[in-house]
């Protein structure tokens, strides 16, 4: 599967897991101490994420990475 895919699929998974928080990206990007347009770009696949950053979304959501990878089926 190419990144690209990847990014996309993960981006999904974690702006559907944002909106059963019921968090807007821009509250959820404040509380998990990041930039809006950054967070933003993750979820629309845009970013290749390290695996620091991507621990920090999935326990702002509660989640853990690999909650989040089966969710978005990778």
């Amino acid at each position: 599967m190419a990144n690209t895919a990847i990014q996309k699929r993960l981006g999904a998974a974690i702006r559907k897991a944002r909106e059963a928080a019921s968090y807007s990206q821009d509250t959820f990007a404040d509380a998990i101490d990041m930039h809006r347009a950054y967070y933003s770009a993750i979820e629309r696949g845009e970013r290749n994420l390290t695996l620091a950053t991507l621990a920090r979304v999935a326990a702002g959501l509660g989640r853990t990475i690999a909650e989040l990878a089966t969710e978005a089926k990778l």
